[in-house]
């Protein structure tokens, strides 16, 4: 049984491991390794970032970063979310977005957004189901810095999902 729970400072150990491992796919970040806790913290929100549990273990997490310091944004976030190798395909991404989007809509914030590699076709299909739609499809955003991609553009898919209860 997957448990979700807010994030705690302990867990960075796993989420760290289960970002590296989303970076290592290649399809999921530019990043070329993860952030140490410290930039990892003082870049997410504190009231939304979440992980999914399954007996003792972290298989899954989810949090926000504001996309603006400005008031007129305060209600606009971007997302990440990643899921262990070996817990892929469980359903644990839906049940982490669906609280992430719980989460935030109590909040007020109106609009979740992220971008994601047109390649990464199960994470562009479980926004999909969440009510995401593409606002936008980046050509050639940024060039890769590691991995069997090293030097190549690559293009992004910018996704969105408005509130129908929050910010109204």
């Amino acid at each position: 049984m997957t448990n979700l729970r807010a994030m705690r400072p302990e867990d960075w150990p796993a989420v760290e491991a289960i970002y590296a491992e989303g970076i290592a796919t290649g399809h999921a970040t530019f990043e070329a390794e993860p952030p140490d806790w410290e930039r990892f913290n003082a870049g997410r929100l504190q009231d939304h970032r979440l992980v999914a549990v399954v007996g003792d273990e972290v298989v899954g997490w989810a949090a926000v970063s504001a996309v603006s310091t400005r008031p007129a944004y305060a209600g606009v976030v971007e997302h990440s979310m990643y899921i262990s190798r070996a817990a892929r395909g469980q359903g644990i991404g839906h049940a982490l977005l669906a609280a992430l989007i719980f989460s935030t809509e109590r909040a007020d914030i109106w609009t979740l957004q992220s971008s994601v590699f047109p390649e990464n076709t199960a994470s562009l299909a479980l926004h999909a189901a969440h009510g995401f739609r593409q606002a936008g499809h980046r050509e050639r955003i940024a060039r890769m810095t590691y991995g069997p991609q090293a030097g190549q553009w690559r293009d992004t898919v910018s996704l969105e999902r408005r509130s129908a209860t929050a910010g109204l």
